[in-house]
């Protein structure tokens, strides 16, 4: 098994992690300015990356410019990683290729813990990648 054969349920049965639907959750978390570059970077690239519909496009042309923005605003205090092997228990499942992974850690060359969120371009459902991300 690995990350993307987890679906919700599997996630909930195999890890046994109970999943939790809070609305509003980061309510009181103020906005976050982008730069200009970014806003010029989407405008430029969305179109394009929605025409070409693929993950691959989605992942460089929509999602690797605003995760570089944040390890930037975050002063290089996070790593960011992408295409990367991480497996982390093969007996649970929990093995596979991340599209995008974010650690806590400054070090860029290797993988630290604590990871602190994964990332996974879809193409229409979203729902298909949360239990891949969950696991």
């Amino acid at each position: 098994m690995s990350y993307s054969e987890f679906s919700i349920d599997t996630v909930e049965t195999i890890l046994g992690i109970t999943i939790v639907e809070t609305v509003g959750i980061f309510a009181d978390i103020p906005p976050v300015e982008s730069s200009d570059f970014l806003a010029q970077t989407l405008k430029k690239y969305l179109p394009l990356a929605l025409a070409i519909g693929t993950e691959k496009a989605r992942s460089e042309l929509i999602l690797m410019p605003i995760l570089v923005e944040l390890k930037e605003l975050l002063q290089n205090q996070i790593s960011l990683f992408s295409g990367r092997e991480f497996n982390v228990s093969p007996e649970k499942g929990l093995t596979g290729f991340c599209d995008f992974l974010i650690s806590k850690s400054s070090e860029q060359i290797i993988i630290k813990a604590p990871v602190i969120a994964l990332v996974e371009a879809k193409n229409d459902n979203i729902q298909s990648g949360l239990g891949q991300c969950i696991a």
